[in-house]
């Protein structure tokens, strides 16, 4: 699974420390998955799982114990259901593991859990927390990506920068161990053709109708150059590629520019299954490169009710990190 590092101008621990909790966000979810399916595998969810919390999976990840590894991920704790009982109700669906009928089943429910955990975990700190547009936790194109992509991808989704003293937003980073990528995405209607030009507008035929849609080499540039100028300034030699996505239709651009992609339903499944393989781990390289971009990350955020309430509050294992 993907690892969404920035969204939007929400608050990102991956901010704090880049090259510490990709690996952290690894291991956790392998602890979850395997305490899930031991547990699954048992029969006894009904007797081990009661409340369930995303709060306390840093708590207690460290601990022994599947029942401490499990509930750590999913039980709500007291203080956080306190502060955010509604919201979280509102955002958050116990899963219903008992009614997986095998293991794929069991597996398709962890992810659907862990997007929601996921999105929760990208826009909070330990003191700090950042308020959520409900539209992410069901934004599909968000979900496919992060659901489909190996743990070594890093992906910024619709990051706003703060460049010289105007916030910018962008559309898609997604940085590969190797390479990043500039994605545009043109998916308005399913089945529509999109006539490319170096005109400010482009056209759009879906079925017998005509319409005019904004050429996306306009933000493409702008985001190509934020983030190569931003490499540039660590002295980093990270390839930057670009492409106009269209999962769900076509894209004519006979004329496209050189070191354009043009990924449209025809070619997007060979892209994607190409990224999927991609054998690396993460690398340094690709870790000094999401720093260079998070630096400069907008931030809009509140404290944290539990540290207004008890200021020695901490998740465990990581006052226990950054004792080391």
């Amino acid at each position: 699974m993907a690892q969404l590092i920035k969204l939007q101008d929400y608050i990102s621990r991956y901010e704090t420390d880049v090259f510490h909790y990709p690996a952290q966000f690894a291991r956790l979810k392998k602890q979850q998955w395997e305490s899930m399916r031991q547990f699954w595998e048992r029969n006894r969810w009904k007797e081990e799982l009661d409340t369930l919390t995303i709060e306390e999976a840093e708590e207690e990840a460290e601990e022994p114990g599947m029942v401490h590894k499990l509930k750590s991920l999913f039980r709500f704790g007291k203080d956080e259901e306190a502060a955010t009982a509604e919201e979280e109700q509102s955002l958050f669906e116990t899963i219903q593991v008992s009614s997986a009928a095998n293991l794929e089943e069991l597996k398709q429910q962890f992810l659907e859990q862990l997007f929601t955990f996921q999105v929760k975990w990208a826009s909070s700190t330990v003191r700090e927390k950042s308020y959520i547009d409900p539209r992410y936790f069901h934004d599909e194109r968000l979900r496919f990506f992060l659901q489909r992509l190996p743990d070594s991808f890093l992906l910024l989704y619709e990051p706003v920068l703060q460049l010289k003293k105007a916030p910018m937003e962008l559309d898609v980073i997604l940085l590969a161990p190797t390479e990043a990528w500039c994605l545009t995405f043109l998916e308005e209607e399913e089945q529509a053709v999109y006539v490319g030009s170096t005109e400010h507008f482009w056209l759009k035929r879906s079925g017998k109708e005509e319409g005019r849609v904004l050429s996306p080499m306009l933000a493409m540039s702008r985001m190509e150059a934020v983030v190569k100028n931003l490499f540039q300034l660590q002295e980093l030699d990270f390839p930057v590629k670009k492409a106009i996505v269209s999962r769900n239709g076509f894209i004519d651009y006979p004329g496209a520019p050189y070191g354009l992609d043009i990924i449209d339903s025809r070619t997007f499944p060979d892209w994607f299954n190409r990224m999927r393989s991609m054998p690396s781990p993460l690398k340094n390289i690709q870790l000094k490169a999401a720093k260079s971009i998070l630096d400069f990350g907008k931030t809009t955020s509140v404290r944290r009710p539990e540290w207004d309430e008890d200021p020695g509050f901490l998740f465990m294992n990581e006052a226990e990190d950054k004792k080391e």
